[in-house]
């Protein structure tokens, strides 16, 4: 399952670049699988599955049936969850899409914590400082959104791990 789903997030991001316009997007959702699992020691491969795929509604043409048709409902619904609402205004997009994840299930809050650690990592490649800043504005308001959720023993490890790597990512 996980070598099919790297394969359909390779083909669904084709073209598209992270923020430096030189990396291929499809970098990004690999290493939160690889975060995932060598940072954070989660080895079910649905999660991981998940995670390779968790951009790929957001940002492609695939929608959830394409994702359920392929790797089951569990995985498509975990996909779903980290999937922002670009039907809602963008005022409340954000505040919505927080109250969604932490309030999801620990699979889904393990691989946006992931996700997370992965965008903080890569903050070097951003070249614009302006775009790092709204970067690191954007991870400190998920960290708050994950505020209550400090006591969640499965979350505790990942959690200090991010706040290793923003005490460097200054």
């Amino acid at each position: 399952m996980l070598l099919e789903a790297v394969s359909f997030a390779a083909r669904a991001h084709r073209g598209q670049f992270r923020k430096d316009k030189e990396t291929p997007f499809a970098t990004h959702p690999f290493r939160t699988c690889m975060v995932l699992r060598h940072v954070f020691g989660v080895a079910d491969e649905e999660v991981l599955a998940a995670a390779v795929l968790h951009d790929t509604i957001e940002d492609t043409v695939h929608d959830r049936d394409d994702l359920t048709e392929h790797f089951g409902e569990k995985v498509a619904g975990w996909v779903s969850l980290l999937s922002k609402d670009k039907r809602l205004a963008e005022s409340t997009r954000e505040a919505a899409y927080i109250r969604q994840v932490t309030e999801a299930p620990a699979p889904v809050k393990l691989i946006k914590l992931a996700d997370i650690y992965d965008n903080l990592a890569d903050m070097a490649a951003i070249p614009s400082a302006k775009a790092r800043a709204k970067t690191l504005k954007r991870v400190k308001m998920y960290l708050d959104g994950f505020a209550g959720c400090r006591n969640d023993p499965a979350l505790a490890q990942p959690l200090r791990e991010i706040r290793r790597l923003m005490a460097h990512t200054r």
